[in-house]
C-alpha cells in the first residue's frame, strides 16, 4: 500500500475535485441548513429535526435501489451522473439562494431531498468508479483514498467557511455560496466525465450477498458508530460556539482549523496505516478522540482558544476515519462486489443516516431543555446539556466503535 500522496496524477486530481464538491454538499448542509432556517424563517428546530430524520427513512429505501440502479447503467452512466450533477446544483440554489415560494419548512423539504437525493447517487457511483481505478494504478485502493478523501475534506473547509467569509461581504452571503457552489460543481462534472467509462465488467451483486459477508457487514456497522460523534459535534457546533462558547464569528474560523486538521493529516495517517496496520491506526485516532472530546466538558465562557487546539486534535482523528475506513470497505467490496454500486448505496445510506439521527435526537432535546437559538440567555439546564450532548455522547460512541473494531477481523495491505 502506497502512504502518501503520490507526485502524479492518473487523473487522480479530477476525483479530489469531485470529492470536494461531494463533502460540500454534505456535512457542511447539516451544519447550517437548520440554523440558517431557524434564523431566517423561524422554523423550529424539532420540525426540521423531524424532516432530516424523515428523509432518512426514506433514504434507507432510495439508496439501495440508486446502488441497484448505479450497477446497471452501462453506456448511460456519464448522462445519468451529468443530470445527477445538474440536480445537485440547482438544489443548492434553490435551498439557499431563493426565498421559499411555500412554506419555510416545505420549500426546506423539497430541496433538501433533491440535494441529498442527488447527493446519494453521485457519491455511489464516484466510489463505485473508486473501486475500479484502484485495479488500474499503482498504491491501490489507500492511493485513491487519499487523494479523494484529502480532496474532500478540502473540499468540506471551503464549504463550511465561505458563508462565514462571505457574511458583511456580500448582502445574502448564503446565496453567494450556493451560486458558487453550483458554478464549481458544474466544473468538477465536466473534469470527472472522462472517468465514466460506462463498462460493466461483472454482474451485479445482490444487496442481500454484501450484507451475508462478515467483514462487510461489520465495517458497515462499525462506519455507522464511528461517523456518529462526528455527526453529533458537526451538528451542535455552530451552537456550541455561539452559545456556550460566546464566541459569535468564531464558527468559521474554528470549523477550519478541524476539517484542515483532517485534510493535512490524512496522508499522515496513511503511513501511519503503513506501518503499523490500519486497526492499530484507527484504535489510535478513536483513543485521541475520546481525549479531544472529553476535554470539552472542563471549557466555559471564553475559552476560544482552548477550544481551537481540541478542534485541530479532534479534526486530525477525523483524518484517520475518513481515509482509511473507507479504503478497507473499498477493498472488500473489490473482493465481493466488484461493481461496487450496491455496496457504496449501503455506504452512502450509513454516511448520511448517521447525520440525520444525530439531529433527529439532538435538536428536539436541546429545545426540551428551554435551549433557544435567538435567545441572548439560555437557561443553565439547557446550556449543560448541549454541553453534554457535544462532550460526553460522542466519547461513549468512540468507546463502541473500539469494541466493534477490535472484534473485526480485517485483512490488511
Amino acid at each position: 500500500m502506497e502512504a502518501a500522496l503520490p507526485k502524479g496524477g492518473d487523473r487522480l486530481a479530477a476525483y479530489s475535485l469531485f470529492a470536494a464538491v461531494l463533502s460540500g454538499a454534505g456535512l457542511p448542509i447539516y451544519i447550517y441548513a437548520p440554523k440558517y432556517y431557524a434564523d431566517t424563517y423561524g422554523v423550529s428546530l424539532a420540525a426540521l429535526a423531524a424532516v432530516l430524520f424523515a428523509l432518512r427513512l426514506f433514504d434507507v429505501v432510495q439508496d439501495p435501489v440508486l446502488g441497484w440502479i448505479s450497477e446497471r447503467l452501462g453506456a448511460l452512466r456519464k448522462l445519468a451522473v451529468a443530470a445527477g450533477a445538474a440536480v445537485l446544483a440547482l438544489s443548492m440554489v434553490g435551498l439557499f439562494g431563493v426565498a421559499p415560494p411555500i412554506a419555510p419548512l416545505w420549500w426546506f423539504g423539497l430541496t433538501i431531498t433533491g440535494l441529498f437525493t442527488a447527493f446519494s447517487f453521485l457519491t455511489i457511483n464516484f466510489y463505485a468508479q473508486g473501486v475500479s481505478k484502484a485495479g488500474s494504478i499503482s498504491g491501490g485502493h489507500t492511493r485513491v483514498a487519499a487523494w479523494r478523501e484529502t480532496g474532500a475534506l478540502l473540499g468540506v473547509c471551503v464549504a463550511a467557511v465561505t458563508p462565514t467569509l462571505l457574511d458583511g461581504l456580500v448582502a445574502a452571503p448564503f446565496a453567494a455560496f450556493a451560486a458558487g457552489f453550483a458554478g464549481v460543481t458544474i466544473i468538477a462534472a465536466f473534469l470527472m466525465a472522462p472517468e465514466w467509462s460506462g463498462r460493466v465488467e461483472h454482474d451485479p451483486t445482490p444487496v442481500g450477498i454484501i450484507l451475508k459477508d462478515t467483514t462487510a457487514r461489520r465495517l458497515l456497522l462499525l462506519a455507522l458508530v464511528n461517523a456518529t460523534p462526528l455527526a453529533v459535534s458537526s451538528t451542535l457546533f455552530l451552537f456550541y460556539v455561539e452559545i456556550r462558547l460566546g464566541a459569535p464569528g468564531w464558527e468559521g474560523p474554528l470549523l477550519v482549523l478541524f476539517f484542515l486538521a483532517a485534510a493535512a493529516s490524512a496522508p499522515v495517517w496513511a503511513r501511519l496505516a503503513t506501518a503499523w496496520g490500519e486497526k492499530r491506526a484507527l484504535l489510535l485516532a478513536m483513543i485521541m478522540a475520546i481525549a479531544s472530546f472529553g476535554c470539552v466538558m472542563f471549557l466555559g465562557q471564553g475559552d476560544v482558544w482552548i477550544f481551537a487546539v481540541i478542534c485541530i486534535a479532534s479534526g486530525a482523528t477525523i483524518g484517520a476515519d475518513l481515509t482509511l475506513l473507507p479504503a478497507l470497505f473499498s477493498r472488500r467490496m473489490a473482493v465481493i462486489s466488484p461493481n461496487g454500486g450496491q455496496g457504496f448505496g449501503l455506504w452512502s445510506l450509513v454516511s448520511k443516516f448517521t447525520l440525520a439521527f444525530a439531529a433527529a435526537i439532538l435538536l428536539p432535546v436541546l429545545e426540551a431543555q428551554g435551549f433557544n437559538t435567538g435567545a441572548e440567555d439560555n437557561p443553565q439546564i439547557a446550556l449543560t446539556t448541549l454541553t453534554v450532548l457535544y462532550a460526553l455522547v460522542p466519547c461513549a460512541l468512540k468507546l463502541v466503535a473500539i469494541g466493534l473494531l477490535l472484534a473485526t477481523p480485517l485483512k490488511e495491505e
